[in-house]
């Protein structure tokens, strides 16, 4: 029982929650760039909020269902249709063997989450199967390849369909530019000045921005820090380096860096930032721990409400 792969798109990725503890040997976490839509379309099949799911960047995927099941889809609106027949994200679906599933052009949003009852079915490494193509690891075969054509991805035939849908008011708004920021401890190390440029400047997003980290454009912020040993990298990171063009260092980051940081997105702002494409345009805004928890506990709690 699987789903065949037709067209491979762009990019699509079996990814997890990602593959943890193994930072210390430079092998980095992985795991969906949105986690917000991630644990939702887990939560819709009533799956273990791991199960493995696919992450579609851009559309243009297409696959055909070899057994019936039930799917969710989170994320953004790749224009998704079922057999030609448009439907939308954040709900489930009923799935008949033969089936056609295509992701088209984004409406809204980036990257889209399919999870199907149970999770895909494939052999974890280090204990995920979240796909990190740099380092050669997880995936479908474990070396961390992204989905081809001919590809069959298997999961447990499922025949008992319940509709279900993501509250309204649980969905977030990818049309939110504010990204919110937890100050670092190198923060002081920037004047008053380049702080308050930081803060109210207008950053687009860079072509060149992907997995690892989103590279902005804008208003140049520089530290007093010529330099500093290198350390790890939390998710999040927002990374100055010499030209003071700001990165934001995601989920394929690198475990260490040596360039001045200003502070970490939350990860409800960061599965914001992740459905923004090249060319869109963000602020940042600084807010607290305190504020950060609460966001964080809100989101979870209105999954353990769902569930």
């Amino acid at each position: 029982m699987a789903f065949k792969v037709i067209k491979p798109g762009l990019l699509a990725l079996i990814q997890d929650l990602g593959r943890h503890g193994h930072q210390s040997i430079g092998l980095t976490t992985g795991g969906p760039m949105d986690e917000v839509a991630f644990r939702w379309g887990n939560a819709l099949l009533d799956n273990d909020s791991n199960s493995a799911q696919i992450e579609i960047t851009f559309g243009m995927f297409t696959l055909e269902a070899q057994a019936a099941t039930s799917i969710a889809i989170t994320g953004a609106d790749l224009a998704a249709t079922l057999n030609d027949k448009s439907i939308t994200p954040w709900q489930t679906y009923a799935i008949k063997k033969g089936d056609v599933l295509a992701f088209h052009q984004p409406v809204w949003g980036l990257r889209a989450y399919l999870a199907v009852k149970g999770g895909f079915l494939c052999e974890p490494t280090l204990g995920s199967v979240a796909t990190v193509m740099r380092e050669k690891i997880g995936g479908l075969n474990g070396k961390g390849d992204k989905l081809q054509k001919g590809d069959l991805l298997a999961y447990q035939a499922y025949h008992d369909h319940q509709q279900s849908s993501v509250p309204r008011l649980a969905i977030p708004h990818y049309g939110n530019k504010e990204i919110p920021v937890i100050l670092g401890y190198q923060y002081q190390s920037f004047s008053a000045l380049e702080r308050a440029n930081f803060f109210s400047s207008d950053y687009k997003v860079s072509s060149n921005s992907d997995r690892m980290g989103y590279r902005l454009e804008g208003q140049a912020v520089h530290s007093d820090l010529k330099g500093i040993i290198s350390e790890g990298i939390a998710y999040g990171a927002i990374q100055i380096p010499k030209d003071g063009q700001p990165i934001v260092l995601l989920q394929d980051r690198q475990t260490i860096g040596g360039y001045p940081k200003v502070g970490c997105v939350t990860r409800v702002g960061g599965s914001i930032l992740a459905q923004q494409k090249p060319g869109d345009i963000i602020q940042f805004t600084p807010i607290t721990v305190d504020q950060a928890e609460r966001e964080r506990h809100l989101q979870m709690a209105r999954l353990a409400q769902w569930r």
